[in-house]
Formats: structure tokens, sequence, C-alpha cells
């Protein structure tokens, strides 16, 4: 018999009525034939009053005490589900996180899930139940109660729908499904039927609400197919699997971040070891970095600018304050009035062009870009907070995303991509692990690469549009571009990485844009390598990009570019130093690796 694992938000049981109709929901599903688990949140507002009252309390609530509150919203909303059922005919048991079987670690408010019994919920299944599962928490060793923090409901549902083996894992909320970009902001954006995880990743860590990106990480490990649906209407909803909706367009979502700020640390000494003592004294304050960028150096020097949540300025400037002299940086700039603009697609390393596409749409808007990284799925463009808008609406425009591609798949084409004996392969490993320990898919090496880096680049609309359309024209395959702050001056500099064997038709393009733009300097090099380390779960496991910098550090490579994203952290070093540094890192994440 198949298994469904059914989640419902706080809006989708926020009162008596809505209840009703969940309950209903799986009802008709166990009818149909499934046997059926719903994870359920606490209802509507209920966590939000919670608050309220500790808060009334005293400012600074025991982190524990908070856990054991906040836990009760679910525990009210599994009871009355469950009465729900009984009154309309059906059997059905709730249960706590505890009672589920979901073990933790002890960090409360934000744990991490290390191990599911599900020999209890498999038994009163064959029995004839509909589990009611409390969503958002667990138990430690000491069976303190503990909570999962944000997101915590959706990681829940799909935590079980994993190691249940469930068909499926339905997500019901007040949206119908993912769409091309929040609909709040732009009301022509298209609710997609297909998102593969790696897009879904990409954009629930930019802001998109309908899925927390720990709840991704979950499914893409173990292949568990997600359908998105609404809770108030029948519509098909999104289904996120492993594969793209289409395999012709280039971008699948835009999105924006609109509350950022951007640190740049100016005169870093260009030597191995001191991007690790700066993101090292961040990780220690449990702050997350975004947007990383290291330009290449100019007279023994480098500027290292990154991005964090605008709420964490004034702590990440504590932070670099107290590590700055033994950095032996020049200075701190930061602008806590910018908002990152990104576009993610799976076919984006399949495709030219794509980037001098996006920023002509941002040229044309008279939108000017102070910072850019990319990734082989992603390009994110830092923007003035007052022109985020006009920079969102240029993108979506630019990539038709209003529009259904021709070759888009329906949902009911799509099949999970696992096999029974690789699941029971990954369950069995993982149970034997925590399960939400950080799983690495890779520690590669790209050789004979090249890079040229233009200093002095004005920092004014429509540069990057323009560099980028020549290089196109040129037929160069572009991969890494990072720009970032060239000092003081408001000035940037734009580095890109390409093959080798391009270097010298790049030169020539990019003397062509600095005489154009009266850009100060060209830099290349022609003997670099770029080092990439590839997982689940980077972003909620923030110490790689800290190792991997240790790591280098420790063999004295130096680093001289560095982006990261959802699913890759990349630093470009010298190639002399390639293999040694592979071996390196493949050691220190040796029990990560797949």
């Amino acid at each position: 018999m198949s298994l469904i694992v059914q989640k419902f938000g706080g809006t989708s049981v926020a009162d008596v009525e809505k209840i009703r109709a969940a309950a209903r929901k799986a009802i008709r599903a166990q009818r149909q034939g499934h046997q059926v688990v719903m994870v359920v949140s606490a209802m509507g507002k209920n966590t939000d009053v919670l608050l309220d009252l500790a808060g009334q309390i005293g400012e600074n609530p025991p982190a524990r005490e908070m856990d054991m509150l906040l836990s009760t919203g679910e525990q009210v909303s599994v009871a009355l589900v469950a009465m729900a059922i009984h009154e309309l005919g059906a059997k059905a048991i709730s249960l706590t996180g505890g009672q589920i079987g979901m073990k933790t670690d002890n960090s409360f408010s934000k744990a991490r899930i290390q191990s599911i019994s599900t020999e209890r919920i498999q038994r009163l299944l064959s029995e004839g139940n509909i589990v009611v599962a409390a969503g958002f928490q667990g138990i430690d060793d000491d069976l303190n109660i503990t909570t999962l923090g944000r997101g915590g409901s959706d990681t829940t549902a799909v935590a079980l729908a994993a190691v249940l083996g469930a068909d499926a894992c339905e997500i019901y909320t007040d949206v119908d499904g993912v769409y091309t970009t929040d609909p709040r902001k732009l009301p022509e954006a298209r609710r997609v039927e297909v998102i593969s995880y790696d897009e879904m990743l990409e954009l629930a860590s930019l802001g998109a609400g309908v899925m927390h990106s720990r709840s991704i990480e979950f499914a893409k490990k173990f292949g568990v197919p997600i359908h998105v649906r609404s809770s108030f209407s029948d519509t098909e909803g999104t289904m996120i699997v492993a594969e793209p909706e289409s395999m012709t367009q280039p971008v699948s979502g835009a999105a924006m971040t609109a509350d950022e700020a951007r640190v740049t640390v100016l005169g870093v000494p260009d030597v191995p070891g001191k991007s690790l003592q700066i993101f090292s004294a961040i990780a220690a304050r449990k702050i997350a970095v975004d947007m990383v960028v290291q330009n290449v150096g100019q007279d023994g020097s480098a500027d290292i600018s990154f991005t964090v949540p605008r709420g964490e300025l004034n702590a990440t400037l504590a932070a670099l304050d107290s590590v700055m002299k033994s950095v032996g940086a020049k200075g701190i700039t930061h602008d806590d009035e910018v908002s990152k603009v990104s576009v993610v697609g799976m076919n984006m390393a399949r495709q030219a062009n794509v980037a001098s596409r996006m920023f002509r749409a941002l040229a044309d808007a008279n939108v000017n870009i102070q910072m850019i990284t990319t990734s082989e799925i992603k390009i994110s463009a830092l923007v003035s907070k007052r022109q985020s808008a006009d920079a969102l609406r240029a993108v979506h425009e630019a990539f038709d995303l209003h529009i259904r591609p021709a070759d888009a798949k329906n949902w009911k084409q799509i099949k999970a991509d696992r096999s029974e004996a690789d699941f029971e392969t990954l369950v069995n490993r993982l149970r034997a692990d925590a399960l939400e320990a950080l799983t690495l898919t890779g520690i590669s090496l790209t050789n004979d690469q090249a890079r040229v880096t233009l200093h002095g680049v004005p920092d004014r609309p429509g540069i990057a549009a323009d560099m980028f359309e020549m290089i196109g024209q040129a037929s160069i395959f572009v991969d890494m571009i990072v720009q970032g702050y060239d000092g003081e001056d408001g000035s940037t500099s734009v580095s890109l990485t390409v093959e080798k064997k391009d270097l010298a038709k790049t030169i020539e393009v990019a003397k062509t844009i600095q005489a154009k733009h009266g850009m100060r300097d060209l830099q290349s090099a022609d003997h670099i390598a770029k080092i990439t380390v590839s997982g689940i779960g980077l972003r909620s496991h923030t110490h790689v990009a800290t190792l991997l910098f240790d790591r280098l550090a420790a063999d004295n490579i130096n680093v001289e570019m560095i982006n990261t994203s959802e699913l890759q952290v990349n630093a470009v070093i010298d190639a002399t130093n390639a293999a040694k540094a592979t071996d390196s890192l493949k050691k220190a994440f040796a029990e990560s690796l797949m």
C-alpha cells in the first residue's frame, strides 16, 4: 500500500472549519487506498501569542523553556485534527515529536534531527489509523523537548516521508504552488508545475517563503517528491523533484532579497589564512554570510565583500572589529540600503549569454549593479534597495518568466528519481548517522583555467551589460564572474574565469572594454584552477567555507577568488597547488562525502 505524508501549515488549521477541511483531505486520501501521515503546525498565530506571553514574563527566557512553551502549539493542533477525523468517521491518533521517535541534538530553538524511529508510526498505520504528527519538535537524549526552528514543520514532514519511504510529501499551504517570483511583488508571476530540488534550494535561500531550505535538503538527499498544494482549492500545485520544468528555458525563477547589508573589508593582506580569520570571527557569532566576493588583489592586498541580513549588520561589524588588527586590514565600509536580485535555472550552465541578458535588463531599467556573484545555476546582483522592485521586474520580463515554456512538463509526467535499492542504502546509511548531517556530493577540480580582471570599473548602470555582451559576441564561455568593491573611491573590479585556450581572445576583448570605459588596469593569469566543494546542506552547515579556508591556509595556499551558493563553495587558486588542495579537502571532508 502506498504512503503519503501531508503537511498542513498554521493558516491551513487556523480555525475549526479549516481543521475539518484538513481532516477531510486526509480521509479522502486514505479512502483512495493510501496510508496517511499528517504533519500539523500550530494554529494560525498561536506561536506569536506564545512568544508574546513569554516576552511579558521576561526579556531573556531560557531557551529550553521556550521550546517547552512553543511545542504546545502543535500539540493543540494535532489533538484537534485527530478529534475532527474521528467525528468524520475515520480512525486517527495524534503524536508529539517525542512520540513519533524524532530524536534531535540539544540545540534548543534550532535543533537538528539525528534519527527517527518509525516502528510506532508503522504499527499505527497498519492498524488503519491516520497518524497526526506534531511538526516542528522532537526530543534530545535527556528527553527534553526541542524545536527545529524556522520551517520546522516542513522539515518534519519531509524527514518522515524520507524515512518511511513515502510515495510523496504533500505540503498544504495558503498558496497554490511555487511561482516564478513572489506574486505579491510581481502580479504577473506564473505558477510552475515542476521545479527541481536545486532550483528550489536556491530560491528558498533567496527568500521564497513557500518552502524552507532544510526541508528541500532532506528531499534531495532522499529523492522525496514534494507536492506543494493549496489548502483551500484543488489546484494541482507544483511538484519539486530532481528535474526542472523545461530543458530549454535557461532561467526558471527570479527572487529579490530586500533587507541585505553589504560589508567590505578593505586592504586585506593577500596571503593565506586571512579569509579564514575574517569568516571564523563572523561564524562564531552564528551570523549567516551570503554573497561572498573576494576579488584579485593589487599591491599585495585585496578587498573582501559579503552580504549579511540587515538585522545582523551591527553584530557583524563587532565581530570584524575584534579581528581587524590581527588580520591587518586597512578598514571597513558598509551599506545597509541594498537588496539582492537573483535569477536561478538548471539550464543556465548550458546556455551562453545568460549573464549579459540579465545585466542588459538591469541597465535598461537604469539599475546600477554594485556586486556580482555567479554559480552554475544562479546569478546574483547587489543593487540599491530603492531600485530593487524595478530590478526584479526587469529580470523577470527579460527571461519571459510569465510565459509557460513550450516543452514544460506536467506534474503528472514526473516520477520520483530513486530506485528501491538505492533508497534502502541511503536510509540505512543515514540512520546510522545524524539525519541532518552534512552530505557532500563531491570535491572537484577544474584545471586549464585562466582569469582576467579589470580594475577601476565605473560604478554606473550598463557597464556589466556592455562587458559581457562584447565577451559573448566573441564566443567566449565564461565560468565564474565576481564583481566587488575596488577601494574607497567607489569604483569596482570585475574578474572572470575562462578556459585557458580562450585567454588571448579574452584579453583582446578586455582591452577594448578597458579603453572604451576608461578602466584603470587590466590583469590576467593563465595558471589557475577552480576547486569546488558541492553538497546538500551547505547553507545550514556554515562551517563548510570556514573549513575550506582552514585547510587551504594550513597548506599555505592563497585564495585568489571566492564565490558561494546554496550548492557549492568555489575557490580559485594557483594551479601549482591544485592537486595538494584537492587531496587535503578530501581528507578534511571524508566523513561527509557520499
